[in-house]
């Protein structure tokens, strides 16, 4: 662990980390456990993954936690992960005041049960002065909804005439998406052996890194996370520039 710190360049830092955490459920199968065992187990790969946020200073840290299309699960299964939640968010509260973290969140919020909106509100509400890493949960989120929104709220105002169409260009789009205050992401990771983004910021990721490891996420830890960073640093990020270009 200390090795892969040291060789991280900590001026090669990515402001923002986007996380599809995939695999809890096929890990509970795969020990012999109920799914919700996994998505149990999964909160402690949490954990591991904002640590190492923290000890690298990276400013936004974005986990999908819960898409749209995951209210289609068993209802016991999808009750079990908003327990979770509620619990987890009880439980970690302390270290986000210990280590100066912001809880913020992006989706359908008010699709969640009343419990889960109100003890996400009192953890957003809590820790809204801390100016360290910002944690960013994607709930009920749908990268497809989130544009389709996104273009009707456009639309209205055009129709009102309160916008000119020749105004509308890639910058203010980004402003009426539901990530309008964070910079888009740097690189995207994803567990599990999976290779798909699965619905998860499709505008934003537009030239992130794209990092998919093997482990199914309960088994993803914190030196899992430096490797992914280490990755990073060893791209080069043209944005549609040459190599030649990028070094002048």
């Amino acid at each position: 662990m200390s090795e892969l710190l040291k060789n991280i360049n900590k001026d090669k830092i990515p402001t923002h980390v986007a996380v599809i955490m995939d695999g809890n459920g096929r890990w509970a199968e795969k020990h012999g456990f109920l799914r919700a065992i996994g998505h149990k187990n999964g909160v402690k790969a949490v954990r591991e993954v904002v640590e190492g946020a923290v000890e690298l200073k990276i400013s936004y840290l974005s986990l999908y936690a819960f898409s749209t299309e995951n209210w289609n699960r068993p209802k016991a299964e999808v009750s079990a992960l908003m327990e979770l939640l509620v619990s987890a968010l009880s439980k970690e509260l302390p270290t986000f005041q210990k280590n100066n973290i912001q809880l913020q969140t992006i989706g359908e919020i008010d699709a969640l049960p009343s419990r889960c909106r109100k003890k996400l509100n009192e953890v957003i509400e809590l820790t809204s002065k801390n100016n360290g890493l910002t944690v960013v949960l994607a709930l009920s989120y749908s990268s497809k909804l989130e544009i389709v929104n996104s273009v009707k709220k456009i639309a209205q105002k055009v129709a009102d005439n309160s916008l000119d169409i020749n105004d509308i260009d890639e910058a203010y789009f980004s402003k009426e998406l539901y990530t309008a205050e964070y910079p888009n992401p740097d690189l995207l990771i994803r567990t599990s052996g999976e290779y798909r983004i699965s619905n998860f910021l499709l505008w934003q990721i537009a030239y992130a890194e794209l990092y998919f490891s093997p482990k199914l996420w309960p088994d993803f830890n914190k030196a899992d996370f430096f490797e992914a960073i280490l990755e990073y640093q060893n791209r080069e990020r043209r944005f549609g520039k040459t190599t030649e270009q990028i070094k002048s």
